[in-house]
């Protein structure tokens, strides 16, 4: 199924429980469309949300508005089924707003192009707190509810883990030059898996974030710029060379390539509510929905790649929840894929901008 969204797409998201799918585009406009299995899909909703480009966007509330981000600095909340808009943030950061995401019922993240990243409360209708440990853009962001943890994958090279408990950044990688542009969480929270710009997935065991105890190289030679986990033992990538894979994780293998969206980069990966239907975004300004049960058969035909560079997984049984918080990191010049700004490495400090989810 492909909806031709007829400008380029930033970001998707799903309805928690529904048959629908929101999409952001580079011209500010929000785009809401309704899908059914052998029937075209509808447009539902068409508003403008932001003056620039809408790069983040997420469905909150239990679906009832949808959240957008944008390079405009600001924040908006629109109703799923009006279109107006609930509430309006003008100045939610100081640099773009790059990525957001759900963390519990009442609260999000929102990740900028400085590094910054912040926690929203929509009880309390402000901001909650700030993290500021990046150096460069965020470029992804994940939650452990468990742990109640927000990691967090930058330009800068580093991998962030902020406890949302106790309002501290617990974890911090080394710099790596292979910068990370996507992020997942799999066995059991045992493992965070980073794709990167070269195409190598970068590894990391729980607890242990100085630096990645696994290599896995062989996926792409492109950017990994969207990771989606399907279950704990293998999750989704899309790189910039248009292809999506089933990938297996401990053992590390290519289960096999599912789809090619384009020949332009995947830019993000959703699934449905039910996890029936995978939607992809790319450079051809289609959204596509594929139908994850046709995508998965013969899947079981594991392709297997010993030239890999994959560690045992018997660490893993010996991981903890004790973090190595590093103290010093360096501050040497890095390069970003989007945009080189500034930022304070390391520090976290509250904030309140009251009435952004007034109404909500």
């Amino acid at each position: 199924m492909e909806i031709n969204l007829k400008d380029l797409p930033f970001d998707v998201d799903f309805h928690p429980s529904d048959s629908l799918v929101a999409t952001g585009l580079i011209n500010g406009y929000l785009l809401l469309h309704r899908y059914a299995a052998e029937a075209e899909p509808q447009r539902l909703l068409k508003v403008r949300a932001h003056k620039k480009s809408c790069r983040a966007t997420r469905f909150i509330n239990e679906g009832r508005a949808i959240v957008t981000g944008s390079p405009d600095c600001s924040i908006l909340a629109t109703d799923v089924e009006t279109g107006a808009k609930i509430a309006h943030l003008e100045n939610a950061h100081t640099a773009a707003v790059n990525r957001i995401i759900n963390l519990t019922e009442t609260t999000i993240a929102s990740g900028d192009d400085a590094g910054v990243v912040k926690v929203w409360d929509t009880r309390q209708q402000s901001c909650c707190n700030t993290f500021q440990v990046h150096n460069e853009y965020i470029s992804d962001m994940t939650f452990v509810s468990d742990s109640m943890r927000l990691l967090a994958t930058s330009g800068d090279g580093t991998l962030s883990v902020c406890s949302i408990r106790s309002n501290k950044v617990q974890a911090q990688s080394e710099f790596c030059e292979d910068e990370p542009l996507s992020l997942a969480v799999m066995k059991n929270g045992r493992k965070v898996i980073c794709g990167t710009q070269t195409g190598t997935l970068l590894l990391y065991s729980w607890g242990f974030f100085k630096d990645c105890s696994d290599r896995f190289v062989d996926l792409s030679p492109n950017p990994v710029d969207a990771l989606l986990k399907y279950d704990e033992d293998r999750l989704v990538a899309g790189s910039s060379n248009g292809i999506i894979s089933l990938v297996g994780i401990l053992p590390n293998r290519i289960i096999q390539p599912i789809a090619e969206h384009s020949e332009y980069p995947v830019e993000r990966l959703a699934f449905s509510h039910d996890k029936k239907l995978l939607g992809s975004i790319s450079h051809d300004n289609m959204l596509k929905l594929w139908d994850m049960d046709e995508l998965l058969q013969g899947s079981s035909t594991v392709t297997r790649n010993n030239t890999a560079a994959s560690e045992s997984d018997s660490d893993s049984d010996n991981d903890n929840d004790g973090m190595d918080v590093d103290s010093d990191l360096a501050n040497a010049s890095r390069g970003t894929k989007r945009k080189n700004t500034g930022g304070a490495n390391g520090q976290t400090s509250n904030s309140s901008f009251g009435s952004f989810f007034e109404g909500l």
